[in-house]
C-alpha cells in the first residue's frame, strides 16, 4: 500500500521496514500495521489538531504540568510554537501513560518509540494470530462478562492508584486477546489529582463498562463501582488489588435544623405581612 507521509521518515531511518495495511481511522489518529524486522507492530499516526475531532481537548489537558515557563506561556498565547508544543504534549501523554500503566500492572500495548507524531507500539493479536477484536465487536457469556468486568475494574483501580483516569474508556477502547482485556487509546488520560473533571470522567468510564457488560450479565447494571472506587480514593484508602463489592450507599447528610427553622420563620413572617396587606386593602 502507499506509504503514509508521516511514516516515511521512520522508514528512511530504518525504524519501520514496510507498511502492511491500515488498521483503523479514529478521531485522533490513524493506525497502521507495519513490519519492523521480524516483528509485526502498529504505528499510530496522530492527526493534527485542526483535523482531530476529539472534543473538549482542553478539558483533558487540565492539570498537565509544563516545566518550561517559555513553553507554558507560548501554549497559553496560542502562538505557532505554542500550538506545536501543545501537540507534542498531547502525543507524549499517551507514551507516558503507557509506560506508567504497564509498570502498575495494567495491560496496555507496549510502546517502543514516538517520533514526529508517530507512535510505534505492540500489535495486540488474538489466539488466531489476527489483530485482536475490540470489546464491542464480540459476544460474551455471562461468566466471561463478569470475569472481564472484574479485570477492568482492577485496572481502573490500578490506573487511579498511579494517578491517572483514562477519560474515554468504553467497549471501543478495549481489545480482547486470549488472555483477556487490553486497554488502548490513552492520549486523553487525565491527572486524577490535578484535573477538576477527574471524578466525573472516572464515573463515565466505569459506567460505560457497566452498561456494556450488563448486556451479558444484567446483575452488573445495579452495581456502583464508580462511587465505591472514588470514595476509597478520596479517603486515601484505595490500593491495587483492593476487594471491590460494587455496593455503595451514599452518606445521608444530617439535616441543618437551624437553617430549616430560619426558613419556616421567614415564610411565616412573609405570610403574616401578606395577610396584613390584604386586610389594609379591604379597609380602604
Amino acid at each position: 500500500m502507499k506509504i503514509p507521509k508521516r511514516i516515511q521518515p521512520l522508514i528512511d531511518d530504518g525504524i519501520i521496514d514496510s507498511v502492511i495495511s491500515r488498521l483503523m481511522s479514529g478521531k485522533e489518529a490513524d493506525v497502521f500495521v507495519v513490519r519492523c524486522g521480524a516483528e509485526t507492530r502498529c504505528a499510530k499516526v496522530y492527526k493534527e489538531a485542526a483535523k482531530r475531532s476529539f472534543k473538549q481537548a482542553v478539558t483533558y489537558q487540565e492539570g498537565r504540568k509544563v516545566r518550561n515557563s517559555r513553553r507554558s506561556r507560548a501554549m497559553e498565547k496560542g502562538s505557532k510554537f505554542g500550538r506545536k508544543e501543545t501537540e507534542t504534549i498531547w502525543q507524549s501523554a499517551e507514551v507516558d501513560a503507557l509506560f506508567k500503566l504497564a509498570e502498575a500492572g495494567v495491560r496496555v500495548p507496549t510502546p517502543y518509540v514516538c517520533v514526529d507524531g508517530v507512535l510505534l507500539m505492540e500489535l495486540i493479536c488474538g489466539a488466531d494470530g489476527d489483530v485482536a477484536p475490540r470489546l464491542g465487536d464480540i459476544l460474551l457469556s455471562p461468566e466471561t462478562a463478569l470475569a472481564h468486568h472484574a479485570i477492568l475494574m482492577d485496572y481502573v483501580v490500578k490506573m487511579l492508584c498511579a494517578g491517572l483516569v483514562h477519560g474515554d474508556l468504553s467497549e471501543f477502547n478495549v481489545l480482547v486477546d486470549a488472555e483477556g482485556p487490553v486497554i488502548i487509546d490513552l492520549p486523553q488520560a487525565v491527572d486524577a489529582a490535578g484535573n477538576n473533571h477527574a471524578q466525573s470522567m472516572l464515573h463515565r468510564d466505569v459506567n460505560n463498562l457497566r452498561q456494556y457488560y450488563g448486556q451479558f450479565a444484567p446483575e452488573l447494571l445495579q452495581s456502583a463501582f464508580a462511587d465505591e472506587i472514588w470514595a476509597h480514593y478520596e479517603a486515601g484508602a484505595l490500593s491495587p488489588g483492593i476487594k471491590l463489592t460494587g455496593v455503595f450507599e451514599k452518606p445521608v447528610e444530617a439535616a441543618d435544623v437551624d437553617a430549616v427553622l430560619v426558613e419556616i420563620s421567614a415564610a411565616a413572617a412573609e405570610e403574616t405581612a401578606r395577610l396584613e396587606r390584604m386586610q389594609a386593602a379591604d379597609k380602604d
